[in-house]
């Protein structure tokens, strides 16, 4: 005959398997223990009337034990299915445990109401989305350094060696050897060279050059002044004193540089030039008017 209280002094005061203690109190670790605290009216094994809930492959089911069945230990517990829903699971408790001490009926319900809410944390983040992390080991990264140094070697290797191949073919070192056409080669790397020459051409920088920025204005200016003197050599019949005229030029140059800011040794030169070219000027047309004074003496 099984006697609890016997049973429980040599649990609590000899030695238990199960009991686990710490510094905030003596807890269970049995599976079948209803609240998970070592005390006399949570023991599975102390209490021959005993019920909880455990989860199998996500499935409650209601575990009962009653004193009856302590003589077969292979049928001990008796096991009832409890439905997905909350509330009827609540009503199939209320069923079974109808007649058991309400402690018992108050800590299983609130053991199926925890492990209720710890199914639907679970379903809650197995559909959330989360950031695996993950590691790289160290060797694994020096091992993919050497590597990417060994292929860049190969392709060093492998670009010299076509380079040199294709030299020996220029020099004809392997003379007839190989059969390709030599005429259609030949096109092709000169067509290469032309490429790249006009790859280097487009690259290069353009070179800067300095130029003066009054080149054109001197030749505009040399053009007016010959304009100014072939317009007086015409306009000797209206009267223009050489006075007027050097006073014209005198303003005109004084206006020129002004707009353009010429400076004054430029302004001299001019002037130099421009009475030169009208003195030449003037002794083309004396000439001219003796060769036709003698054509007339001579009539």
């Amino acid at each position: 005959m099984q006697h609890d209280e016997v049973i429980w002094q040599v649990i609590r005061h000899n030695h238990c398997s199960f009991m686990a203690k710490i510094e905030t109190g003596n807890f269970c670790r049995n599976p079948y223990n209803v609240t998970g605290v070592c005390n006399r009216s949570s023991c599975p094994l102390a209490n021959s009337r005993y019920a909880t809930i455990r989860d199998h492959e996500g499935v409650f089911y209601l575990y009962m034990k009653t004193i009856e069945r302590a003589h077969m230990p292979n049928k001990l517990w008796e096991r009832v299915k409890l439905p997905r829903n909350y509330e009827k699971a609540l009503e199939v408790i209320d069923k079974h445990l109808m007649y058991w001490p309400k402690f018992l009926v108050h800590k299983t319900k609130q053991r199926l109401t925890k492990m209720t809410q710890m199914r639907i944390r679970m379903r809650k983040l197995a559909l959330k989305t989360r950031e695996k992390i993950m590691t790289t080991p160290r060797k694994e990264k020096k091992r993919e350094a050497r590597r990417e140094e060994k292929a860049e070697k190969a392709a060093v290797l492998d670009k010299s060696i076509e380079k040199e191949l294709l030299e020996r073919l220029k020099r004809g070192v392997y003379g007839d050897i190989y059969n390709y056409p030599v005429k259609e080669y030949n096109k092709v790397l000169d067509m290469e060279r032309q490429q790249a020459a006009s790859e280097d051409e487009d690259e290069q920088e353009g070179e800067i050059e300095y130029v003066e920025g009054y080149e054109e204005l001197e030749e505009e200016e040399d053009m007016e002044d010959l304009g100014d003197l072939a317009i007086g050599a015409d306009d000797d019949t209206v009267g223009i004193s050489d006075d007027d005229e050097e006073h014209v030029t005198a303003t005109d140059h004084q206006r020129r540089r002004k707009e353009y800011g010429i400076s004054e040794r430029k302004l001299e030169k001019d002037e130099s030039g421009a009475k030169q070219k009208k003195k030449a000027k003037v002794l083309i047309e004396v000439e001219h008017e003796d060769t036709s004074e003698r054509q007339t003496m001579v009539q």
